[in-house]
């Protein structure tokens, strides 16, 4: 699989694209892992973790680093990725050597070669819960963008989720949740190019996209489309 740096907007692209009626959920959350690996700046490897039923497991790994640390922390109980699933909080450990919370899985860490790490967990409220889990080689390898773009990462997860369980019982839900993960996949990518055009931050940019749906009495997913293949040349 090509792990070759990724730009955000072609990995949001690629998440647009996934269907889960081409493919089953373990190969779209491998997917979504791997991009993720790609797109986060910094990331050296990432996992997804669930829990169901109250026992934790890494469904998806890019290698087996991120499920030796996975593992290490569902043996012994404790660690960031078991906290952030039960809270779906994003906890962010900027240099394993300061670590307080959790001082034995970052002593493994350490010995690992990973200096600092993010667990994003994800907005799911059923009966399964879990997190994106990043890992790098760097301490402070994540700035503010990095985790913004993790919780992305993590969101796509969740929806992948949820339309795995929605299929089980009704195609029709399942059909509107692809369609919610494609929406979020054009509205991303309409965010970046007008923070790229204009050099402003991902809350202005929607601001301005959510501005341009009201004035035009449009979808904001239209009119993020519109932007999209404007960018692209193929709409004037």
């Amino acid at each position: 699989m090509d792990e070759t740096p990724l730009d955000p907007r072609q990995a949001l692209a690629e998440l647009g694209r996934i269907r889960l009626a081409d493919t089953d959920l373990d190969a779209v959350l491998s997917r979504i892992a791997h991009l993720a690996r790609r797109a986060i700046p910094g990331g050296r490897e990432v996992s997804l973790t669930l829990v169901r039923g109250g026992t934790p497991y890494s469904v998806a790994v890019t290698g087996e680093l991120a499920r030796e640390l996975d593992e290490w922390q569902y043996e012994h109980e404790r660690g960031p990725c078991l906290d952030a699933s039960a809270s779906g909080d994003t906890l962010s450990i900027p240099d394993m050597a300061s670590e307080d919370r959790w001082p034995r899985w970052a002593a493994r860490a350490r010995d690992a070669g990973v200096l600092s790490s993010l667990s994003v967990g994800l907005p799911i409220q059923d009966a399964v819960v879990g997190t994106l889990n990043v890992y790098a080689a760097a301490p402070r390898a994540f700035d503010g963008e990095a985790i913004e773009l993790a919780r992305t990462f993590s969101a796509y997860a969740a929806v992948a989720l949820a339309n795995a369980h929605l299929y089980e019982s009704t195609a029709t839900l399942a059909r509107q949740m692809q369609s919610a993960m494609e929406s979020r996949a054009v509205i991303e990518q309409a965010k970046g190019i007008i923070m790229g055009e204009r050099r402003c931050s991902a809350e202005e940019a929607f601001a301005l996209l959510s501005k341009l749906s009201q004035d035009s009495n449009r979808k904001l997913r239209e009119v993020a489309a519109a932007l999209v293949e404007r960018a692209a040349g193929n709409a004037p």
